[in-house]
């Protein structure tokens, strides 16, 4: 077995770049740069296009329906007028004509005057109104009936009519054929639109409120708080009760859940405690060879930090991150199998980089996978595992990328994703398959939970490669960075080639 810190070949290796983490990473940057809308504004905008599309359809059917009605209405008035204007000068004498025209003028607004044949005139019909009313007021009046907008360059309503044998002029208020102003239009459509968008924000607020609530129980029971994922169930909506309560014996069921995994874990991590206090005394009394005693030791200080970590987990909060150094951390991992005689590891990895992680936790995921590695990834043809580790930094300093390849028969692309499941094992591809198929799971579980990202690949030349993103320790925690687990600097059976 060789276990060297040097350069490693790196051409048919997968480059950082190229990686499965950076391409998800784009991806996952690209979402969100999209465009994302919330439930409550979706429905709000939705709302609003339709209370918006019906006011604005019922302003135009109310314009289509009053046009007729209106323009048969002052037609009729119009004929009315008329008519009594001609029986009244028909019938009074010329005294009392000259006192009907006066009172026409001053209390109706009406002038009445001969139509001249010099007269100059623009006609009404040039309007879809004027040319309904002009219709509807010849059939009353007769064809010769004339109606215009203004007579020798005075605006208003005109309407020539027989007089015996001679036409008159009537003049009348031009009002009449004023539709609604469009200021009063736009006025009450504006208030109809402010009010029935409020309508529709406060009908969505109702709406969404359930699912917002829902949501926030959700994320709060996601992080460990079964205490206040509790949704109200006397709700008045049938439906919504029925979810909340569902969701409370879902959140009851987790969190007992939880309370006995708590307590089997720090029960198993308290019976361990002793025992293993007890054989680190023996060892340290009993053992007569000194390399022995320290590489046991070593051993037992690495068990003791395991099962600290099973305490952390019985507690609520686990997992403290910290300023690890990578190269120490990965030397005492490759330590640690350096004894199995199957292994030939090559490290290329800055003495100078520092994760933000969990040191032991971290430890137990490269063991893992050199472990993995050990079993599963044999070269073909011979009973030697070679794996190389690399790791450098990018993103201007905010990542690590660790990769660990080994060399072996690699995994079908249709089982990479299944080998993070508890329990699965690549038995087709990989050989001597005895594990129970749960360290890549707890690997994956172990890499979350310090806020990094996991994945595997194939290597162009066979092989499987890990791939670990962490996030790259500040430079305040480098200085403060203080290394847990040690290794005797003295190494049992290390071949002569064996460097650091």
């Amino acid at each position: 077995m060789r276990s060297a810190f040097s350069t490693i070949d790196m051409d048919d290796y997968d480059v950082p770049s190229d990686s499965d983490l950076l391409r998800a990473d784009q991806e996952e940057g690209s979402r969100q740069r999209r465009l994302r809308v919330s439930l409550f504004w979706r429905t709000f905008i939705l709302l609003s296009a339709l209370l918006i599309t019906t006011i604005l359809a019922w302003l135009l059917s109310f314009r289509a329906l009053e046009f007729e009605p209106r323009t048969l209405h002052t037609a009729q008035q119009i004929a009315t007028m008329v008519n009594l204007s001609r029986v009244g000068l028909m019938h009074t004498d010329p005294i009392s004509r000259v006192s009907l025209l006066k009172a026409l003028s001053e209390q109706e607004g009406m002038r009445i005057q001969p139509h001249e044949p010099a007269d100059t005139f623009e006609l009404l019909n040039d309007s879809p109104l004027g040319i309904q009313l002009t219709q509807e007021i010849r059939k009353r009046l007769g064809e010769e009936t004339l109606v215009a907008r203004s007579v020798n360059g005075t605006p208003g309503l005109w309407v020539s009519f027989r007089l015996g044998d001679d036409y008159t002029w009537l003049l009348m208020d031009s009002s009449r054929l004023t539709p609604v102003e469009g200021r009063t239009v736009v006025f009450w459509l504006i208030i109809a639109m402010l009010l029935s968008l409020a309508g529709a924000a406060l009908i969505t607020r109702l709406l969404n409120k359930p699912i917002r609530e829902l949501s926030q129980a959700t994320f709060r029971l996601r992080d460990g708080d079964f205490g206040n994922s509790q949704l109200d169930e006397e709700v008045a909506t049938s439906e919504i009760r029925a979810l909340n309560i569902g969701f409370n014996r879902m959140a009851e069921q987790l969190a007992k859940v939880e309370q006995d995994r708590a307590v089997m874990l720090a029960g198993i991590s308290h019976d361990l405690r002793t025992p293993l206090a007890r054989l680190r005394l023996e060892t340290e009394m009993s053992v007569t060879d000194e390399i022995a005693r320290e590489h046991m030791v070593a051993d037992i200080v690495q068990l003791d930090a395991i099962i600290d970590k099973f305490m952390d987990y019985a507690r609520p909060v686990s997992t403290k991150r910290t300023g690890v150094n990578l190269h120490n951390l990965v030397a005492n991992c490759v330590y640690s199998v350096q004894e199995h005689g199957e292994m030939d590891i090559h490290v290329q990895i800055p003495q100078d980089l520092f994760v933000y992680a969990d040191e032991v936790e971290l430890a137990r995921v490269i063991t893992n996978l050199l472990e993995n590695a050990r079993r599963y990834g044999k070269t073909p043809g011979t009973n030697v595992c070679r794996v190389d580790i690399y790791a450098t930094s990018f993103s201007n300093g905010k990542y690590v990328l660790v990769k660990l390849r080994d060399h072996g028969p690699g995994v079908p692309e249709e089982d990479l994703g299944n080998l993070l499941k508890p329990f699965f094992r690549g038995d087709s591809a990989r050989t001597s398959a005895a594990g129970a198929g749960l360290g890549l799971s707890i690997v994956d579980k172990t890499i979350s939970r310090m806020g990094g990202r996991f994945a595997l690949t194939n290597a162009n030349s066979g092989g499987l490669v890990a791939h670990i993103r962490l996030d790259q320790a500040p430079k305040e925690e480098q200085g403060n960075a203080v290394q847990r687990l040690q290794r005797p600097k003295v190494k049992r059976n290390a071949s002569p080639s064996t460097r650091y």
